[in-house]
């Protein structure tokens, strides 16, 4: 008996669809554990204070910017770094509460206005960091962000600098499904060249 196989081009199209099958499958579970890991990030700063030589800022979401301001009011920090600041915005216009922060010396804050990207801030901010001689800085950012903001700040610092994640509550209440999905595909692409 003479076994049938298939002809070349219909075993091609069933290798195709069999990758194309796998890769699907792979990607599904990639998300679903970068998802896991995202959602469960707690707003810190509700739970725990936090001290450190340096507090360094991504701006992006709303209680960012203040809660630097407080960890610095409070003595926690010696000096604050805002990342991500636009070229034209001054001080003051970013934080307009300034004059309810008492006796905050202007000097103790740095504008960073290069960086675009979670990655341009861990980029931009270490020379600061370094010239500020900072062995350890509180990273602000909301919790949704903070996953992939510390796994790009620990791949990009030496490991002499500590790290503590510093989340905030993004001020809309909670995320809804769409920004969620979108920092885990973030997340993924970062997790491929950043971290």
């Amino acid at each position: 008996m003479k076994s049938k196989s298939l002809p070349a081009a219909n075993r091609k199209r069933a290798l195709w669809a069999v990758g194309l099958l796998a890769t699907l499958i792979l990607g599904i579970i990639f998300f679903a554990r970068e998802y896991k890991q995202i959602v469960r990030e707690e707003v810190s700063s509700w739970k725990k204070d936090v001290t450190a030589d340096c507090a360094v800022v991504l701006t992006g979401g709303s209680n960012r910017v203040r809660e630097g301001f407080d960890l610095l009011s409070r003595g926690q920090i010696r000096k604050l770094i805002i990342s991500g600041v636009n070229s034209s915005s001054q001080l003051r216009e970013i934080m307009p509460l300034w004059s309810f922060y008492g006796d905050i010396n202007e000097k103790d804050i740095v504008l960073e206005r290069r960086s675009l990207t979670t990655y341009g801030n861990a980029q931009q901010t270490l020379p600061l960091v370094e010239a500020l001689q900072c062995r350890d800085i509180a990273l602000v950012t909301s919790s949704l962000h903070m996953f992939r903001a510390y796994r790009t700040f620990v791949a990009s610092y030496p490991s002499q600098v500590l790290i503590y994640p510093h989340s905030v509550n993004s001020g809309r209440g909670e995320s809804d499904l769409l920004e969620i999905a979108t920092e885990v595909l973030k997340s993924l692409f970062y997790a491929l060249w950043a971290y």
